[in-house]
């Protein structure tokens, strides 16, 4: 206790009291000198035993938050009575309760990171293992048709990479919590449009319909970038699942509590067990094309959710699959 400075204050000057006291009583008489010397001892007696305890209450909270700080699995500090050491002993607790729901949040990230990587390294040694056997191909094959038809499939091998690779970084950015969503009023037929514009060529060499039944005037609140690249991801899914004369509408509704953006093709639709796991990362389900990198869909409610919307997707009672997006009012 001597260590701290503010007790050898409130010592020092309880004994000059205590001494003042004392001289005055012997000048009164010897009884109140005795007096004041009994009572001094007294008083300076309890304050050191209350004093003492109260230190011995505190070093143990000082060894249990050094125990916390190594690691220690348990944290037990006893129960004390009302006052500072009992509002220390909750904020301790609290501290602590908080450091543990982290550092389990950190393991669960790190084993799901490391999941991650694996899975992509998976998912990127399958092309590049194309690549290097179209490689091998090309060297010893002198027909000029065969080393053409091998070079589009290493080019489109190449495009699927990159696809991959740039929806990889956008999950991580989305992650991360870098990207700053915009808030903007979007026309759903201007976003519609917008998303369908790069499959038009695609849609008409597969010979697949395409039908809108969006309203005008329908708006919704969001980042028109961002959304757009998530319908054009369950575009994509729709199309592979299509197939070549297939189908696809899409139908917009508004009521006073959401909007809804549905979107049907005329596929196989889902397995009964794919369904709860349609939009976790690296998924594929056993209606999934061979191109299939399961990013698509994982990406696109991540870039919904981080929008206050919501996607789910079924198998439509017609037929085939339906994705529904719905934006609160």
């Amino acid at each position: 206790m001597l260590r701290n400075r503010e007790f050898r204050q409130i010592a020092i000057l309880f004994s000059l009291i205590a001494a003042v006291a004392v001289t005055l009583g012997f000048a009164v008489n010897r009884l109140a000198g005795i007096l004041a010397i009994a009572s001094a001892t007294a008083f300076g007696t309890a304050f050191f035993a209350f004093t003492k305890a109260r230190y011995k209450r505190i070093v143990q909270i000082s060894d249990q938050i050094d125990l916390v700080l190594h690691n220690a699995d348990r944290l037990y500090i006893g129960e004390l009575d009302e006052g500072e050491l009992s509002i220390l002993q909750s904020e301790i607790t609290k501290m602590t309760l908080r450091i543990r729901e982290q550092n389990d949040a950190l393991k669960k990230e790190k084993e799901h990171l490391a999941d991650s990587m694996a899975d992509i390294a998976h998912q990127l040694r399958t092309p590049l293992t194309s690549v290097n056997l179209i490689l091998s191909l090309l060297e010893n094959n002198p027909d000029e048709n065969e080393r053409k038809a091998l070079i589009r499939e290493t080019k489109e091998l190449f495009v699927q990479m990159d696809w991959l690779l740039t929806s990889l970084l956008k999950l991580s950015r989305l992650d991360a919590g870098i990207v700053v969503f915009q808030s903007d009023q979007i026309d759903v037929n201007t976003l519609i449009s917008a998303a369908l514009h790069q499959f038009l060529i695609p849609m008409e060499l597969h010979n697949i319909a395409f039908q809108t039944d969006v309203p005008k005037g329908i708006i919704i609140q969001g980042d028109f970038g961002w959304l757009s690249e998530a319908i054009q991801n369950i575009l994509k899914n729709c199309m592979e699942s299509a197939g070549d004369n297939g189908k696809i509408e899409i139908v917009c509704r508004s009521n006073p509590l959401f909007t809804e953006i549905a979107i049907h093709d005329s596929g196989a639709g889902f397995e009964k067990e794919d369904l709860p796991c349609l939009f976790d990362r690296f998924y594929r389900g056993k209606n999934a094309g061979t191109m299939g990198y399961g990013i698509g869909l994982a990406l696109c409610k991540t870039i919904i959710t981080w929008q206050d919307g919501t996607i789910t997707a079924k198998n439509h009672p017609q037929g085939g699959a339906i994705f529904s997006i719905r934006f609160p009012k």
